[in-house]
């Protein structure tokens, strides 16, 4: 695991509620040099695995998805909030802890066959990525892979997403 990366999080305590430490990536995102290196780690990771397309998840998942697209000569669709996207979409409710939420996906986003990377920037409880690969499957998508640059193991996100190999290049212990 890269330093570079692991010193570029700020962590936040009591935020957003006392007794959580949240990990801020902003600060990596800032520093040129740290988000270099996680572009080219997970290019990395997924340059020999055939990729029609990387499915980034609002609005942080865009931020290395679109780029990670580039990189492995894929497409890149957006998965996002209600509202937000201007054509015939699926939609797939999940679980928060308190109540639910809502993502979709454009209908003609995903072809039936296509081999598609999942990329969000945090991976805690797994709800919304879990949520995500529904509507890729729905659609007749195939995982290939499920990304993210942090990852929260105590909240357990990476056993809901099995069978699907998860990548994470950061975690950090805690809530």
């Amino acid at each position: 695991m890269s330093t570079l990366l692991r010193d570029s999080v700020r962590s936040i305590p009591d935020f957003p509620k006392k007794g959580i430490l949240f990990r801020d990536i902003t600060t990596l995102l800032k520093d040129p040099a740290a988000l270099s290196e996680a572009h080219r780690q997970l290019a990395d990771r997924y340059r020999s695995t055939q990729v029609d397309v990387v499915v980034g998840i609002e609005s942080r998942g865009f931020i290395l998805g679109g780029p990670l697209a580039l990189a492995l000569h894929a497409g890149f669709v957006p998965v996002r909030k209600p509202g937000k996207l201007p054509a015939a979409v699926i939609r797939e409710e999940y679980a928060l802890e308190y109540g639910t939420d809502t993502i979709e996906i454009h209908k003609d986003a995903i072809r039936p066959g296509q081999r598609v990377l999942m990329h969000d920037d945090l991976l805690a409880t797994g709800g919304t990525m879990q949520a995500a690969v529904r509507l890729v499957e729905k659609l007749g998508g195939t995982i290939v892979g499920v990304s993210f640059v942090l990852e929260l193991p105590a909240l357990g996100g990476r056993e809901r997403l099995q069978p699907h190999d998860v990548f994470s290049l950061l975690t950090f212990e805690g809530h």
